[in-house]
């Protein structure tokens, strides 16, 4: 068996194209047939099929699997010797076979090789990371830091992403990037983005594709690069799954099944979990106030919060293999979150200067929230022969609804104590998306491919914001300047088509896709409409080179976009504090940029270094900006007011470098640097808010195993300090650790981890203008501990890839 490591589409292709070349002339006939892995019975990928003429061995002829393990190859007639193999599996060889006519080989299965443990290849037992040529593959289920969390705990540990204190998710340091679940968007993530991925539960994921260089097929959409979360589908035939419960402190208690019968004809899934989680964090935020006279003003904020959430989520999903070349696939997801906080906010004032307090008050906040998502998505595959010649249909509704609800009650306490004001804050959003997309892939031979589709996704939100506040008489007043009711439409259009070809060691992916955007913006309690339609063109660009089996580059192009959400265009203030307001701005137009991504892949035995350098410029790209409104509360605190403008550009400049290593079979190590430039310039009013920063984020990851077969897991991450025209912000450093043991003859597993082990993920940032001072402290979330235990029925601990290839949007042609 080879120990190659030809995983990477390019380097076989190549591989296929260098023996066809030798083929002899004379008739052919075609050869079919399909691989599959013995022990989970799924389909492999890019196995290898060559046949090898028994009369004369230099006349070599063969192909490869695709996404479903299937072959087509033409041979020339005569007798040959058949070898089938995989990487880490042991081969199948036919020794001699005539071949006269057009045949089938039939369903082949491999099982691994008992002597590659000490290959670099994706299984449960070595690695966490598949890299290839195009995307990095991270599989969710080798990862002991994630049980028991959520989906922005697995992202937090994804190569080339970062996800900050709040949750939010950045790739290469962007955090404009498109997430979407199982190829699609997806009111999964939630109507308020991050927030919804800290409600599906890690338990119901298979895997995160991380694509920085994304082809036509995909959504131009998120100018940073796309996260793709594929939910777990197992295909093992007959009736299997597995059961997880966790406890945690603070409270992280959670319970979720993953179980799957399939048969012939049928395969019926489901993920379902319920989830109980409280946490704690809080900070500072202390301001520093002046005039023109130097007169200064101190007023300090302390604050705490508890949150509590509870959860259920559902996915339940039925295959219908119609016959076999046709399966259609319908599921529904249901999810059910009631959560509830306290916060308490500390607010002492001076002076002239902190020697003497002048005032102090309190602010409790308490926030009860519901929120409910129901999606139906059908998706019909038709397959019109074994080389990936299929058509693609897809269709997904959606229903979600986020409803808060807050009591916030300030009183002094200094001098005297005095009930000031109280206030009640209802916030409604629901929303409704539909999706419709369709796929056609023709290879139009083994080394050139052409793709065409369509995709609608049509979303109307709409966001009902209410303030009262408490009046003389103890009645809840309307306050008619801070609510209103905002609808917000957008329907995107889009048709793309792309062109494959491979040529010797070179290969190339040209795209082109064309998008029309309309939105719709009717603030309805002003009784402003405002209407924007606009047409665009995104090319895509994707090279690749095989300089030998085991290294590789590419160079990738794409034009992508980035359109303003409902908040950001909401011109009514919405209020984190009594002092600080969000603003949205209705003239936000959109962000588009250019990016170019050049990649070198190198594999070496027990070693693979990922490496690339990128550059992408935007125009009119969003900056956010602070500024004194000139507006005080009762207390006399100055009112500032923060929101998004368009500048004129941003260009942005990185180096990424991944590394795998396995000094040992007990030891696997992973890191990921990423560095990166932001250069902005733009004024606003006359001020230049132009900024030049260069950050940077690197993470390791060690994996070793202990006497007794312990599974012994450490994280380091650190995210270095960053700046803008008006803010700068401290690094934060973070390091998580679990422990796993197989118990019951493998058919269990318990876990224990510990996340930010040292209590250090915080953020601290200071913000700079002409009339104010701030420094600030944030904590989301504060260490946390909790213990695992999965049970697996009629199934054993996976050895398989971690992903099926099934679950991608179409066939894509990789580079």
């Amino acid at each position: 068996m080879t120990k190659n490591l030809l995983v990477a589409l390019i380097s076989i292709l190549t591989f296929s194209n260098s023996i066809l070349a030798q083929q002899s002339s004379g008739d052919e006939v075609t050869v079919t047939g399909t691989v599959v892995d013995k022990s989970a019975n799924i389909p492999l990928e890019y196995a290898t099929i060559s046949f090898q003429s028994i009369n004369d061995a230099t006349k070599l002829t063969g192909g490869v699997t695709d996404a479903n393990g299937k072959y087509s190859i033409q041979v020339p007639v005569g007798t040959y010797k058949i070898t089938i193999e995989y990487i880490s599996f042991e081969p199948y060889i036919i020794s001699e076979k005539s071949i006269t006519e057009s045949t089938s080989l039939g369903t082949v299965s491999l099982d691994f090789a008992s002597d590659s443990l000490d290959e670099v290849v994706i299984r449960a037992e070595t690695t966490q990371v598949d890299i290839r040529l195009d995307k990095k593959i991270y599989n969710v289920g080798k990862d002991l830091l994630v049980r028991g969390g959520s989906v922005s705990d697995v992202l937090d540990n994804v190569p080339s992403v970062s996800v900050d204190v709040e949750g939010n998710v950045a790739l290469r340091g962007n955090d404009n990037v498109r997430i979407l679940i199982n190829g699609k968007p997806s009111g999964l993530v939630g109507i308020s983005g991050s927030d919804g991925l800290r409600q599906i539960p890690s338990e119901a994921i298979e895997r995160v594709e991380v694509i920085t260089s994304p082809s036509a097929r995909y959504d131009a959409e998120g100018t940073g690069g796309i996260l793709n979360i594929i939910l777990k589908k197992d295909k093992l035939v007959g009736f299997n799954g597995s059961v997880n419960v966790t406890v945690g402190d603070p409270a992280n208690n959670t319970a979720s099944a993953s179980v799957n019968y399939r048969t012939k004809d049928i395969n019926l899934f489901t993920n379902t979990g319920y989830s109980y989680r409280k946490s704690n964090g809080g900070g500072f935020n202390n301001r520093e106030s002046f005039n023109e006279d130097l007169q200064y003003r101190f007023v300090d904020e302390d604050r705490d919060f508890e949150r509590l959430r509870k959860g259920f989520n559902s996915n339940i999903g039925l295959e219908w293999f119609i016959n076999e070349s046709s399966t259609l696939t319908n599921s529904f997801f249901i999810r059910n979150q009631d959560n509830s906080s306290e916060n308490n906010t500390i607010t002492n004032r001076y002076e002239d200067t902190r020697d003497a307090l002048s005032n102090a008050s309190r602010r409790f906040d308490t926030e009860t929230e519901d929120d409910q998502t129901f999606q139906y998505s059908l998706n019909y595959v038709k397959d019109f022969n074994d080389d990936g010649h299929k058509l693609t249909f897809d269709f997904q509704y959606e229903k979600s609804s986020e409803d808060e609800f807050s009591n916030i009650t300030d009183t002094d306490t200094f001098p005297a104590e005095l009930v000031t004001d109280q206030e009640r804050v209802q916030t409604l959003e629901d929303q409704n998306e539909i999706l419709l997309q369709a796929d056609y892939v023709w290879p139009i031979d083994e080394n050139t491919q052409f793709e065409a589709g369509y995709r609608g996704t049509f979303n109307d939100l709409t966001t009902d914001y209410t303030v009262s506040a408490i009046d003389d008489n103890n009645n809840f007043i309307r306050n008619d300047s801070l609510s209103n009711v905002l609808f917000y439409g957008e329907r995107v259009n889009a048709l793309y088509s792309q062109y494959g070809k491979k040529i010797n060691k070179f290969s190339v992916l040209l795209g082109l896709r064309l998008e029309n955007t309309q939105i719709t913006i009717d603030q309805i309690t002003t009784n402003n409409l405002a209407k924007k339609n606009y047409t665009n063109l995104f090319p895509t660009v994707n090279l690749g080179y095989e300089f030998t089996e085991s290294s590789s580059a590419t160079l990738g192009y794409n034009r992508r976009i980035r359109r303003p959400r409902s908040r950001f265009i909401n011109p009514f203030p919405s209020r984190s504090s009594e002092t600080n307001l969000f603003q949205g701005n209705p003239d936000l137009d959109p962000v588009f940029s250019d990016g170019v991504d050049l990649g070198y892949l190198k594999r070496w035995k027990g070693f693979t270094l990922n490496t690339s350098i990128y550059y992408t410029r935007s125009t009119d790209v969003f900056e956010f900006i602070s500024e004194d409104t000139g507006q005080v509360t009762n207390n006399g605190d100055a009112v500032v007011r923060r929101f998004p403008v368009n500048l004129s550009s941003n260009d942005r400049y990185g180096f990424e470098l991944t590394l795998m290593y396995k000094p040992a079979k007990w030891w696997t190590l992973n890191s990921d640097f990423n560095l990166f430039n932001s250069k902005t310039e733009g004024t606003f009013n006359g001020q230049d808010f132009g900024a030049d920063n260069t950050s940077y984020f690197v993470r390791l990851n060690s994996k070793v195993t202990l006497p007794a077969n312990i599974d012994f897991q450490t994280r380091m991450f650190y995210s270095g300090p960053s700046e803008d025209a008006q803010s700068k912000s401290e690094g934060v450093f973070s390091t998580n650790v679990a422990l796993s043991k197989d118990i019951f003859k493998e058919q269990a597993t318990i876990s224990f981890n510990v996340s930010d082990v040292f209590n250090s993920r915080k953020r601290r940032s200071e913000t700079f203008t002409d009339t104010f001072f701030n420094e600030s402290e944030f904590q989301w979330r504060q260490r946390q501990a909790t213990l695992s235990l999965t049970y697996r029925f009629n199934q054993k601990k996976k050895r398989e890839r971690g992903y099926d290839g099934g679950d991608d949007e179409g066939g894509e042609f990789e580079g």
